[in-house]
């Protein structure tokens, strides 16, 4: 059902013209949340346009972002009733959604939506195992290293990315402080491996690469 989530249409293209289910399409303003932790998991969300931060907030206030969905992301995707995270729009946001009942009757007799959702499932899991990692083994330097490659990848376009989130998300998506992930930034500035091209230093051009990749292992 999913099998090219980096398109940004797949959702649309798999309600319209294969499983004939109802999808619907939302927006939300920055900061506006998409559902909340414990909210039941009724349907599966895809970006159309924007970007959208998956989060839990600590016992002691404090608060860790588990993912970003950007374009063509599917996310939401549950094995349980209920949210495990809050889902809120970084920028305005627009998203689609289908219900996760009507997937799952579709799942039943369709051995290729079976293929889809397994493969949604596997790349989440892949992603909370990468992240255990950076969270528990990595340098700062390291973390910062390793989410640039990661929105290098995910972003790039005309040699260059925007990032849509703010410090305060990267940091609390790595598990530093706003000052450290600052600070690391300007390093690899200073470095040579990455240019900002922009005053809000939010559109990043990477210079070495090779050399960022050595620094995150």
């Amino acid at each position: 059902m999913f099998a090219s989530l980096s398109r940004p249409d797949s959702l649309a293209q798999v309600a319209v013209a294969r499983t004939r289910v109802a999808f619907s399409e939302f927006r939300y303003r920055k900061d506006r949340e998409i559902f909340g932790e414990n909210e039941p998991a009724d349907y599966v969300y895809q970006v159309a346009t924007g970007a959208v931060r998956s989060y839990k907030l600590l016992s002691d206030g404090r608060r860790q972002i588990g993912a970003f969905h950007l374009v063509g992301d599917v996310f939401g995707l549950e094995n349980a009733a209920v949210h495990r995270f809050t889902a809120e729009a970084i920028v305005d946001t627009r998203v689609r959604l289908v219900k996760r009942e009507s997937m799952e009757l579709i799942a039943e007799n369709d051995v290729l939506v079976v293929r889809d959702l397994l493969n949604v499932t596997t790349s989440n899991l892949q992603h909370a195992e990468d992240h255990m990692l950076l969270l528990g083994r990595k340098t700062a330097l390291e973390r910062v290293a390793a989410f640039l490659l990661e929105m290098d990848r995910r972003l790039t376009q005309a040699g260059f990315f925007a990032l849509p989130m703010s410090r305060r998300d990267i940091a609390d998506y790595l598990g530093l402080t706003v000052e450290t992930v600052c600070r690391e930034l300007h390093h690899l500035h200073d470095q040579g491996i990455l240019g900002f091209l922009s005053p809000n230093q939010r559109q990043i051009v990477l210079l070495d690469r090779e050399k960022l990749a050595h620094l995150s292992l």
